[in-house]
């Protein structure tokens, strides 16, 4: 079965940039996208970025268009998320989480999750 452990987050000022990164390990061939999700405290999770494994098409939440970019490396089986221009708005529990279909953008479409790593934005 697919493991997938995220990491990168951290405390970061206004304006500031991360790198998430989501290794996944185990059967991939079944996996068709890629994606990350985030979750405040007293919200919902919602859909932040996707991309699709083997074409590599990446797909975004409005929020976050033209401040973050995710990609992927096949050969580590590891997506990133590069987040610049960081905002307050963006403090959330970050996870990593695969489908077994393209373009997603909600929860119940991804059935594998990570354990989340945690991005603070101060100011």
């Amino acid at each position: 079965q697919v493991q997938l452990v995220e990491s990168g987050g951290g405390l970061v000022q206004a304006g500031g940039s991360l790198r998430l990164s989501c290794a996944a390990s185990g059967r991939t061939l079944s996996r068709i996208a890629m994606g990350w999700f985030r979750q405040a405290p007293g919200k919902e999770r919602e859909f932040v970025a996707a991309i699709t494994w083997s074409g590599g098409i990446p797909y975004y939440t409005d929020s976050v268009k033209g401040r973050f970019t995710i990609s992927r490396d096949n050969a580590k089986n590891t997506v990133y998320l590069q987040m610049n221009s960081l905002k307050l708005e963006d403090t959330a529990l970050y996870y990593c989480a695969t489908s077994g279909r393209p373009w997603g953008r909600a929860t119940d479409d991804y059935d594998l999750w990570g354990q989340g790593t945690q991005v603070t934005v101060s100011s």
